[in-house]
């Protein structure tokens, strides 16, 4: 199958979410700002970086200002594959316990408790879940932390923000979100193809340690936003033996990431109805099946 030949700018935001990958897992600071800075000089190339790995010109690439060995070869494995196992790796083994745990004032017990509580995996759903108010409910979370948690929230978000050039202008306004058919129908596609073993599988960090392939991962495109599927390789996933029932999807589009995971609905005798977490209406009336 060919690849399609991917953008100056489609590269260059693979290499960025490595960098914002590597700096939430609290990763040395020079490996997070020379994927930053390997990003920079891609997006500013005057010519197509893709052409000249495909046409066998790796020292055009390496010409680039701030671009070493390291850098360069995960621009040809973009271009050349679509991907970056670097990223999926660390995806796979991210846990969301230990993002949270990067947050002032949250420590292991509370972020354990962020993940259980309210299901929620990433630093954006945090914040949304904070403006919400459905942190009031979860225990050790005053009137004061929960102000002093927005503060830090909106300074990390916005500063990862900032270093993308079409995030959404306005701060207050919820962050775009594929449509729910999109999920939905992505979480069908990757049960599917894993079920008959089509996908190609990773062998993650955590919770393996006889450190086997076993993890299917997809990538594809629908409407405009790319989308990356795995099963959830989380403690808590682990500890309901929900490893196989719960999807995360992370997409993509114009600079912006995010994540959320699809999970059985009701008890596995009322069918087999999907729901994305956080958008459970959405999804039960997009199978049409009445709310009640």
């Amino acid at each position: 199958m060919t690849i399609p030949q991917p953008t100056n700018q489609r590269v260059a935001e693979t290499l960025r979410e490595l960098a914002d990958t590597l700096e939430r897992m609290q990763s040395n600071e020079y490996r997070v700002r020379a994927y930053r800075t390997a990003a920079s000089a891609v997006e500013n190339a005057d010519y197509s970086v893709s052409e000249s790995v495909r046409g066998r010109i790796p020292e055009k690439i390496r010409s680039l200002p701030g671009i070493g060995p390291a850098t360069a070869s995960s621009i040809e494995e973009i271009v050349t594959t679509g991907k970056l196992g670097q990223l999926d790796r660390l995806k796979a083994e991210e846990s969301p316990e230990d993002t949270f745990k990067s947050l002032p004032g949250v420590g292991t017990e509370l972020a354990e408790r962020i993940h259980q509580e309210l299901g929620i995996s990433s630093l954006e759903e945090l914040e949304q879940a904070a403006h919400e108010g459905r942190l009031d409910h979860i225990p050790g979370f005053g009137r004061r932390r929960v102000k002093g948690l927005k503060e830090a929230l909106n300074s990390i978000l916005s500063r990862s923000a900032r270093r993308r050039e079409k995030m959404v202008a306005d701060k207050k306004e919820y962050r775009p979100r594929p449509p729910i058919d999109i999920l939905i129908e992505t979480d069908r596609e990757y049960r599917d193809k894993a079920e008959s073993k089509s996908l190609p599988v990773i062998a993650p960090k955590r919770f393996n340690p006889e450190h086997t392939a076993w993890l299917p991962i997809m990538h594809t495109e629908k409407k405009g936003w790319r989308l990356t599927a795995m099963y959830s390789n989380t403690a808590r996933a682990h500890q309901l033996g929900t490893t196989h029932e719960w999807v995360v999807i992370y997409y993509r589009r114009n600079g912006f990431e995010e994540q959320c995971t699809v999970v059985p609905y009701g008890k596995k005798s009322e069918g087999k109805l999907r729901v994305v977490r956080g958008r459970e209406r959405e999804s039960l009336e997009y199978q049409q099946t009445p709310v009640s």
